[in-house]
């Protein structure tokens, strides 16, 4: 689609923009630089690249041993070293199954999604311990597409100080990984949050994402309605209406929790 991938010239501005938007966090927190969860994938590759040019990263590799794919912690340790980042790798496997026993009545096959969400809680917990001990801020590694779709945990994933790529769509951070140098083995991986084996994003969602990005930025970039998106992508109206109702149900993932309003009832 016209306009959703970037020029040359985007891209720098982009590039730029992002690490100026770093910089500034850890300084206005006033810490000492950055804690980033490194998973062997694109997304959290392109945020360590672009981070590490400006702040102090530290890495940590959190795999489960039940669902991790040991390729993957193999390119996040090597994408780490490359970079020239201090890292640590911790197994989160016990702790996902201690938070598991206290309901011992139930398995992730009555409750798959409770489940797999408990393991990017656990590591959101291990971001901030390490973001305390070390005085950092966490970066997040959430893009545009994920976002939109509500397509991260709420308090696991979604729990940082800062959003970096967050203003991406997913072909735009595939572009921006490329013109930064993500090793190209990382950037062809098939996305994944690890929550299960064999799990990919793409299959979860029911939609490949090169797909998905021409509709949402369809919508919410250019305005367009159905017909329009249905003449530039061919995209059926149950995949467009599933899609959208996916963007409205999760519009709590984007947002505050919303406070109880007690001054309209009793006055200031």
């Amino acid at each position: 689609m016209k306009g959703l991938l970037l020029s040359k010239d985007e891209l720098v501005k982009c590039e730029n923009a992002i690490e100026e938007s770093i910089v500034r966090a850890v300084e206005t927190s006033k810490m000492n630089g950055a804690i980033l969860a490194l998973s062997g994938g694109i997304d959290s590759a392109l945020v360590a690249v672009l981070a590490s040019r400006v702040v102090d990263v530290f890495g940590l590799l959190l795999p489960d041993r039940a669902t991790s794919d040991p390729g993957d912690m193999e390119d996040a340790r090597d994408l780490a070293k490359s970079l020239g980042m201090d890292y640590e790798l911790i197994e989160i496997g016990g702790i996902v199954e201690a938070v598991y026993s206290a309901r011992p009545n139930l398995g992730p096959k009555e409750c798959r999604l409770a489940y797999a969400n408990v393991k990017p809680r656990v590591r959101m917990i291990m971001n901030y311990f390490a973001s305390n001990l070390d005085g950092r801020i966490v970066l997040g590694t959430g893009n545009k597409t994920e976002l939109l779709m509500g397509y991260f945990t709420k308090y696991g994933d979604g729990g940082v100080d800062l959003l970096p790529i967050a203003g991406l769509y997913k072909t735009r951070v595939r572009q921006m990984a490329k013109h930064v140098g993500v090793p190209e083995a990382i950037i062809k991986k098939p996305p994944s949050a690890g929550l299960w084996k064999g799990q990919t994003d793409e299959g979860e969602m029911g939609i490949s994402y090169e797909a998905l990005d021409k509709i949402l930025y369809g919508v919410y970039d250019l305005g367009l309605s159905y017909g329009e998106i249905q003449k530039e992508t061919g995209v059926d109206e149950a995949t467009f209406t599933r899609i959208m109702e996916r963007v409205r149900d999760n519009e709590h993932k984007r947002n505050m929790p919303p406070i109880t309003d007690i001054t309209a009832v009793i006055g200031p």
